[in-house]
This record gives structure tokens, sequence and C-alpha cells, in this order.
């Protein structure tokens, strides 16, 4: 899924300095406390020094769901992280426009299944 640039820029300068265990957040916690701790034997350590760049974050962090794109805000191909829910939520627009290069059969390359997947939900009346 396509991160806005500005977004990705700015979680990175948000949580660079922070401490995680993990470059990978999507598994491999110890849940055995019934809460999500570090795994035995890691160590924490800045953002910074398991993602040494915004993209490094924004695609690692979550097993690559996401990929860090050169798309702006408001262009309607990246997902906006945070938005006003008041002024609408942009993915809607992002949704629509992957959902009818889908439909065109004219997906751009490297679009991934998360985002298939929210173009799907828009197309079927799942979302807006």
């Amino acid at each position: 899924m396509p991160l806005c640039k500005e977004d990705c820029q700015q979680w990175w300068e948000d949580c660079h300095t922070s401490y995680t265990c993990k470059s990978n957040w999507q598994r491999g916690w110890n849940w055995t406390s019934g809460i999500n701790k570090c795994p035995a034997g890691t160590t924490s350590r800045t953002f910074e020094t398991y993602f040494p760049t915004p993209a490094a974050l924004c695609e690692g962090l979550w097993s690559k769901s996401y990929q860090a794109s050169n798309y702006s805000r408001g262009s309607g191909r990246c997902i906006q992280m945070w938005f006003d829910p008041a002024q609408g939520n942009p993915t809607e627009e992002v949704a629509r426009f992957y959902a009818m290069a889908m439909s065109a059969g004219a997906l751009p390359r490297g679009v991934e299944p998360l985002l298939l997947s929210l173009a799907l939900m828009l197309q079927f009346g799942i979302l807006g």
C-alpha cells in the first residue's frame, strides 16, 4: 500500500529516537503475559538503528504492507496515515483510483494485495 511521502517522513521524524526491539512488528512478539513484550534475547535500540531511513521504517515495520512512495498528500494515489475525519477519509479516493485501474486492467506495477482489497471493498460498496 503506497504511503504518502510526507506521512512516511513525518512518521520517521516522530519516532526515530524512540526505542523498539524488533524491525517487524507484525509477528514474533512474546504474548505469554497477555501483553506484547520483546522476544527473549532482543535488545531495545532506537528506531533509527532498525530503520535508518523513512522508507526503511514505512516498508519494514509491518512486513512490507506499506510502500514508501513519491506521491504527495491529496494526490489520490497514496494512503494518508493522519487526516481529519470531519474532512472525509482520503483513503476512499485512493481506493476508487485503484478500483478503476483494476477494472480497466491497468493496475500500476507493484500494487500490493492490501491495496487491492481496499479497491475491491470500494467496488463492492463496502467503503464509501
